[in-house]
């Protein structure tokens, strides 16, 4: 029998995955879920804070969920799977740097190998943390430990304006400055404006995909220079979005279609009876 994988040993493979290449990194939002993509193939997962909250009838970016539901759902999730974790740990629970670093010492203790700190501020007119404060937030989180793969999220191409990009990149560079593993831009669509956002910063650049169409494809991303995929919570949403898309059709035209899709009670049981390393196995990975 397999030993299971430590914690230490999923920190080296998640911190060597972003040494070369460019690798997926899907967003789970409950252990079943991440069971399932585990199972698939994919070599690291993160979690997603919209998807936990949606689970939950709570809106996403609010706040809605506190720290320690937060923590238990990333325990969840890191505790059902066998690869390693990185937490959508949103703009840390907390105004203050202490309060960042402490999200990052509870999300350790959870399971997580790593997590993105963002700079997202409903406070501000420009929606964005003033960057000196944003800089002492990722150098707190820095400071709970070094192993730790900390992603420093900016949402500057997620404000509409002139200059948005320049902005991601110039805080991009200050937050590899406080210590940030890994840098992480959402909004970005075209793969010339990540291509330059590659060639300008210093750490590894994560892209999010399944916020809106885009045509861009892994190849498209991997030749830009992108080293992470991530898809946020467009998994959790689709999903949400079978559940309406069925409703309706019972109701309005009772119909059942939706079925033809499904996964069997029984493969779905014998799969959850396997631990992750077997599922792994039997589906090829």
């Amino acid at each position: 029998m397999r030993a299971p994988t430590s914690v230490a040993d999923n920190v080296e493979t998640f911190r060597a995955l972003h040494r070369n290449g460019c690798f997926l990194m899907p967003n789970a939002w409950d252990a079943g879920s991440a069971r399932i993509l585990s199972a698939q193939g994919f070599v690291a997962l993160g979690t997603t804070s919209a998807g936990i909250a949606f689970a939950r009838g709570a809106p996403d970016g609010a706040q809605a969920i506190g720290r320690s539901e937060m923590m238990d759902a990333i325990h969840h999730i890191a505790s059902a799977v066998s690869i390693p974790v990185s937490a959508d740990l949103e703009a840390g629970f907390g105004s203050e740097p202490g309060d960042v670093a402490e999200t990052v010492a509870q999300a350790i203790q959870a399971g997580a190998v790593g997590g993105n700190i963002e700079d997202a501020s409903g406070d501000s007119a420009t929606g964005l943390l003033e960057l000196a404060r944003a800089m002492d937030r990722i150098r707190a989180a820095r400071s709970a430990d070094a192993r730790f793969v900390l992603t420093a999220r900016t949402d500057a191409c997620l404000r509409s304006g002139r200059g948005a990009l320049s902005t991601a990149i110039q805080r991009c560079q200050a937050y590899a400055d406080a210590g940030a593993d890994c840098v992480f831009v959402p909004g970005l669509t075209q793969a010339q404006d990540i291509a330059r956002l590659v060639s300008e910063v210093q750490v590894p650049v994560t892209v999010v995909m399944g916020l809106s169409a885009s045509t861009l494809t892994v190849a498209d991303l991997r030749q830009a220079g992108a080293r992470r995929i991530s898809v946020g919570g467009s998994l959790a949403r689709a999903c949400l979005g079978l559940l309406r898309r069925a409703s309706r059709q019972m109701l309005d035209e009772g119909r059942f279609d939706y079925a033809a899709d499904q996964i069997p009670d029984a493969e779905l049981c014998d799969f959850f009876t396997m631990d992750d390393h077997t599922a792994r196995q039997r589906s090829g990975h």
